[in-house]
Order: structure tokens, then C-alpha cells, then sequence
């Protein structure tokens, strides 16, 4: 279990962040703000996708008129974006909006951040101060020496320091960069210096699947240290695919309850009966966005797939042309090899809604059990139980090394 570090909490609508509130999902819209049904289709699409709350740009006049009709009809709060342009801050919270952000290194000047503040405290409203290395004041750079992991903190203190000022504390902060090691060390220096709520992020992380890999090195690199209340994947990608990403990481961290199917597959060998990649890949498709909260297992062949995957809720394991599934472990049925998929489909669905013990009782364990192991003896004698070649292997290195 990982121990999170305990933060003040505050509420972006609804949705608690901070103290003992689950980590929550963020993604950004891509599309124009004043498009209000365009926008609208992203973020139903973003909330069914696993997103918490969204945030939207509020860049022009326009972009805050329609964030007047977006707000009212979204399923998850709405967040504006605001960069240079203090007035679109009012303008937003003018129209509803259940949070800000705001970069310190675009709105500088303290009275028009004080002004913000000010009207964000009288309406209950939150504002992330939204850190960003790319957009620094060029003062902090000049002081430190470049861009740091000391500047980015300060210039959140900084912003922190004009809000108190106006006594507003509904705050969370992200100190977010390109560069991963860069940012892992400005949100720990960050978190030993304030109980704000962090939201985590690397900035910039580009296109999958290496900003998938970037993105994910910093975020999980905190989450397991305890660090961080919010998260957003900042890929050059559909926003969905960020939504999914985020969604993923907590459960695989175990720090959100498993939402859609949890695929796992053996990386296969030479025993091999199936095509496993292509099995799995169908095996996603088929899942889709289906809310089937379940471990669901490929594995390559009957031999050790059942054992290895013996913790997964329902697995399917090829042999002799035919699919063996099984359920904990359990061998349960076997189906033609072209209606595995179908099958592991079919019987998800079933221990979804009326659970393992059921899924067990309705089938003949006892016939599917005996055809398991009557596949599992054809594979070893047609293939050895060293089907790497693994003996001969060791035989040689002796050689070599004695």
C-alpha cells in the first residue's frame, strides 16, 4: 500500500481533492471554447474515458461566453485555463466555472492576481497555480541561474504569498516541466515546504508512445512516494488517450478502483499455440469501453498459463486448437480457438454481474479440468518440457566456464 502525504483539501465542484479524496483524472479540451457542442462532445467523451474534471481555455471573450453554456450541461467540473489576460479569470468566473488556472509566469502583476484571488474567495471557487518551465519569470531565472527545481517552487511561494494577501486558500499547485528529472525534484522540494494539494504532470510530453513513457516515469515516480492529489497526462494525442492513461496508472497503482477490464498477456514463447499478441489486441477491442472491472488473462498455452495467471479473475489459455478458460485458476470451459475472444467476452460479463463463485458453479469443472490436462500432456510430447532448449544450453556453458 502506498501512504500518501496527507494535504488540506478543497472541492473542484463536486470532486475533493487533496486529504483523503482518491487521486483524481484532468485532461484538457482541445477544441475551440466558444464551439459549446464541439467542447461539450470532447468532454462527455473525456468523463466516459475515466476524466474527473476537465479543463477548458478561456482565451477571448468568446471562449468565456461559452464556457457560460458548457458549464451548466457538463458531466464533471469545468476548469478554465487562463494564460496573459487577468480579465479572462473574472470573465470565467463570471460564467460559472468550478475552478482556475493560473501560470505566474503570464499574469505577473500582483494587484491584477490579488483581483483574481479576491473574486475566486467570494464565489468559493479554487485556482491551481499552474507552474509551468517553459513560461518562467524571466526575474526567477536570472536569480537562480537558469531553470531549477528551487525557481519553479519559489515562484509558486510567490503566488502563494499574493493569494494570503487577499486571505484565499483554495489552492492547488503543479510545478510541471519537460524534463522529468527536473520536475520529480520541484514537486518534492514543493511538498516539504506546503500542504497544498498537488497536481502532478510533465509538461510537454509529446506523442505516444514516448510521451506515454515520459509522462509516466514522472507521475508514477511521485504517486509511489506518496506525492501528488491530481494528475494529467500532457500528450500530442487525442485528450481521451490522456483520460485513459491517467485512469489506468491509478488502478495499476491500486490507488483508484478498477473501472474497465485490466488485460494481462504472457509475452510468449515456443510454445506457443497462438498468435498471443493478436489475441490480446482483439481481446481490447472487444472489451472496449465495457465497465467490466475484472482481471482478464491471455495466456499462450495451457502448460502454464492457468498457474501463472492463477490471481487474474477469468483467463483464457490456447491448446490443441482450442481455448481453455479458466476462472481463478480454474479451468471452467473450452471453446473452439476462433471463439476465444467471444467466450472471454461473454463470460466477463457473467462474473460481472453475478460473481466468481456463480461463474464456477455453472460449469463442468470437472470435464473442462480433464481436457486441460489431456492438452497440456499433447503439448509436452510434442514440444518437451524444455521447449527452449534450455538443458542443452546449460550443458555447453559448463563447458565453457569449467
Amino acid at each position: 500500500m502506498i501512504e500518501r502525504r496527507r494535504t488540506r483539501q478543497i472541492h473542484v465542484g463536486a470532486v475533493a481533492v487533496g486529504g483523503d479524496a482518491p487521486i483524481s483524472v484532468q485532461s484538457m479540451t482541445i477544441t475551440k471554447t466558444a464551439d459549446v457542442e464541439g467542447t461539450l462532445q470532447q468532454i462527455y467523451g473525456l468523463a466516459a474515458a475515466g476524466c474527473d474534471i476537465v479543463r477548458c481555455t478561456c482565451n477571448e471573450g468568446a471562449a468565456a461566453e461559452g464556457l457560460a453554456e458548457i458549464v451548466p450541461r457538463s458531466p464533471v467540473p469545468i476548469i478554465a485555463d487562463i494564460h496573459h489576460q487577468y480579465r479572462m479569470a473574472l470573465a470565467a468566473l463570471e460564467a460559472g466555472v468550478q475552478g482556475l488556472r493560473l501560470n505566474p509566469g503570464n499574469i505577473r502583476k500582483p494587484e491584477h492576481i490579488k483581483a483574481v484571488a479576491a473574486e475566486a474567495r467570494d464565489r468559493n471557487v479554487p485556482i491551481r497555480i499552474g507552474v509551468n518551465g517553459g513560461s518562467l519569470d524571466p526575474a526567477l531565472y536570472e536569480r537562480h541561474g537558469g531553470l531549477t527545481a528551487e525557481a519553479m517552487v519559489e515562484s509558486a511561494r510567490q503566488e502563494l504569498a499574493y493569494f494570503a494577501e487577499v486571505d484565499f486558500d483554495l489552492v492547488k499547485i503543479s510545478v510541471k516541466a519537460s524534463n522529468v528529472p527536473l520536475m520529480v525534484e520541484a514537486y518534492r522540494q514543493l511538498a516539504e515546504v506546503t500542504d497544498v494539494p498537488l497536481h502532478l504532470g510533465v509538461t510537454e510530453a509529446g506523442p505516444p508512445p514516448a510521451g506515454l513513457v515520459k509522462a509516466t516515469a514522472g507521475i508514477s515516480t511521485l504517486l509511489l512516494e506518496g506525492i501528488g492529489d491530481t494528475i494529467r497526462y500532457s500528450l500530442t494525442a487525442d485528450p481521451i488517450e490522456e483520460a485513459r492513461a491517467g485512469r489506468q496508472l491509478l488502478e495499476a497503482l491500486g490507488l483508484r478502483e478498477r473501472k474497465n477490464v485490466d488485460l494481462i498477456a504472457c509475452p510468449s514463447c515456443g510454445r506457443a499455440e497462438i498468435d498471443v499478441i493478436d489475441v490480446a489486441n482483439r481481446a481490447l477491442e472487444a472489451f472496449g469501453e465495457r465497465k467490466l472491472p475484472l482481471q482478464v488473462a491471455v495466456m499462450g498455452c495451457v502448460v502454464n498459463g492457468p498457474g501463472e495467471a492463477r490471481e487474474a479473475d477469468l483467463g483464457i489459455a490456447a491448446g490443441n486448437k482450442r481455448g481453455h478458460l479458466f476462472v481463478k485458476g480454474r479451468n471452467v470451459a473450452v471453446v473452439p480457438e476462433d471463439e476465444m475472444v467471444d467466450a472471454l467476452v461473454e463470460w466477463a460479463e457473467f462474473i460481472n454481474e453475478h460473481g466468481v463463485d456463480a461463474a464456477i458453479a455453472r460449469a463442468d469443472t470437472t470435464r473442462a479440468e480433464r481436457e486441460a490436462a489431456r492438452d497440456r500432456s499433447a503439448l509436452l510430447q510434442s514440444q518437451g518440457t524444455d521447449v527452449n532448449h534450455a538443458d542443452e544450453k546449460i550443458v555447453e556453458i559448463r563447458k565453457t566456464v569449467h
